[in-house]
């Protein structure tokens, strides 16, 4: 489930308890969790509602002034249903804890190595992650745009490709580009040592 930043941040502060949306059937499921841009979202609850009959008190707890701005939002078939989705604020992103990590045993290069060998040998494009890395760290802070150009790459291929890193804790996303976590850094220097 996609929430807005604005949106999951109100989420994150407790300002918005609730979510509507028009699907065919419930994507997400009670005691499910999904990352957002401010963290960790639990789903609390989910059921069908009767989008006439949403008011502007549940709109508003929804972040929306009105029901029927809410409303003018609902995207689909309209005759599909629409479910009220309860959410709460389930934590931090767990991939900044673990990109904080920067106490690498020789276990967790080898793992790290192995995930990083294994994205590699998925890639259609050949071996992108250990050139992936070195272009971060050589360019923090640099439109994903002006990096991928940089290595005769498509954006939002890239895009992806960063997403696989931050996963494993490597990179953090900026307002603008990114940068290698801590974790990250830590990972490089040690297999500049050859610790692996």
């Amino acid at each position: 489930m996609l929430l807005p930043p604005a949106i999951a941040a109100a989420v994150a502060s407790g300002e918005v308890q609730v979510a509507f949306r028009r699907w065919k059937r419930p994507r997400v499921r009670v005691g499910g969790t999904f990352l957002t841009s401010a963290g960790l979202i639990e789903v609390t609850g989910v059921e069908q509602v009767d989008p006439e009959r949403i008011t502007d008190s549940a709109a508003r707890a929804a972040g929306l002034a009105t029901a029927d701005e809410l409303r003018k939002l609902f995207r689909g078939d309209p005759t599909d249903p629409v479910f009220r989705v309860g959410l709460a604020y389930a934590g931090p992103d767990p991939r900044l804890a673990l990109g904080d990590d920067t106490a690498l045993t020789d276990a967790d290069i080898a793992d790290i190595s192995m995930r990083l060998g294994r994205l590699d040998r998925a890639s259609t494009h050949g071996a992108w992650t250990s050139d992936t890395l070195r272009l971060i760290e050589a360019n923090p802070a640099v439109r994903a745009a002006d990096l991928a150009e940089s290595v005769g790459r498509e954006r939002d291929p890239f895009k992806i490709d960063v997403r696989k890193l931050k996963k494993l804790g490597l990179t953090r996303s900026l307002e603008v580009g990114y940068r290698l976590s801590p974790r990250g850094a830590a990972y490089l220097a040690a297999i500049e040592r050859g610790d692996r």
